[in-house]
C-alpha cells in the first residue's frame, strides 16, 4: 500500500519537529512538507497535493481556519485535520464548517492522533473527544442554541463585507484594493468589528463569520 502523505503546518518548529516523528515512524505515512504559516500552507498544498493536512488554527497571516477553507476548496481530495492547544467548541465548529475532517487537541496521545489521521484517511470525521459530547449538545440536540446571524445584526453592512473578506483570509492592503477604500479606513472598520463583536483579534473574527454563515467554504 502507497504511503500517505501528510503535510504538517505549525508555526512553532518545535511542534512541527514532533509532529513529524510521529508521522514519519509509521510505514504507512510520510511527511511530504512543512509550512509555517497559513499562506506557505495553502502553497505547499496546491504543489504538493498532500493526502492529509495537519493545520494548526493560530499561524501568522493567514490563521489556520482560513487556510483550511482555501485547502478544502481547491484541493477536495486532500483531507484536513485541524490541530489546536485551545480547547474551545466554536474553533471545533468553525474548523468542520471550513471543511476539516477532524478536529485535535495537541496534548492528544501519540497513539490517538494516529488513529484519528489513519480514520480521516478512510474518510471517517474524527474529533477530539472533549469537545464532541459539546458540539453535539450545542449543535445537534440543541441543548444549546446553535450561532446564528443575529450576533452580526450590531454591524453595519461595510462592516460585515470586511468581515467576510477577513474571514476569506486577505489582509487590509488587499480588502482595501478590493473594496475601492483606503489601508486606514480598512483598519478602522476592522477595529470597529472587534470592538463591536468583542472578540480580541482576526481569527476570532474568522471563526465568528464562518459559524454564523457569514461565508462558507468556496463561496
Amino acid at each position: 500500500m502507497a504511503e500517505a502523505g501528510v503535510l504538517i503546518c505549525d508555526d512553532q518548529e518545535l511542534m512541527r519537529a514532533g509532529l513529524r516523528m510521529v508521522v514519519d515512524s509509521q510505514s504507512d505515512l510520510t511527511v511530504v512538507g512543512e509550512a509555517g504559516d497559513g499562506e506557505t500552507a495553502v502553497a505547499q498544498a496546491l504543489t504538493l497535493r498532500p493526502d492529509l493536512v495537519l493545520m494548526a488554527v493560530r499561524l501568522p497571516g493567514l490563521d489556520g481556519i482560513s487556510a483550511t477553507a482555501q485547502v478544502c476548496a481547491a484541493l477536495p481530495g486532500t483531507q484536513v485535520v485541524v490541530i489546536t492547544a485551545c480547547d474551545r467548541d466554536e474553533y471545533a465548529y468553525a474548523a468542520l464548517r471550513a471543511g476539516a475532517s477532524g478536529f485535535l487537541l495537541k496534548d492528544t496521545p501519540t497513539a490517538e492522533m494516529l488513529v484519528a489521521i489513519r480514520g480521516v484517511l478512510r474518510g471517517d470525521m474524527m474529533i477530539a473527544s472533549s469537545v464532541t459530547r459539546r458540539l453535539i449538545d450545542r449543535y445537534v440536540t440543541g441543548a444549546i442554541a446553535p450561532l446564528t446571524d443575529q450576533r452580526l445584526g450590531v454591524l453595519t453592512d461595510r462592516e460585515r463585507e470586511v468581515l467576510a473578506l477577513v474571514a476569506r483570509g486577505l489582509n487590509n492592503t488587499e480588502i482595501a484594493e478590493k473594496l475601492l477604500l483606503g489601508e486606514t479606513t480598512v483598519k478602522t472598520h476592522v477595529a470597529r468589528i472587534l470592538t463591536k463583536l468583542h472578540i480580541r483579534d482576526r481569527i476570532e473574527a474568522v471563526v465568528m463569520a464562518y459559524e454564523s454563515g457569514l461565508v462558507r467554504p468556496g463561496g
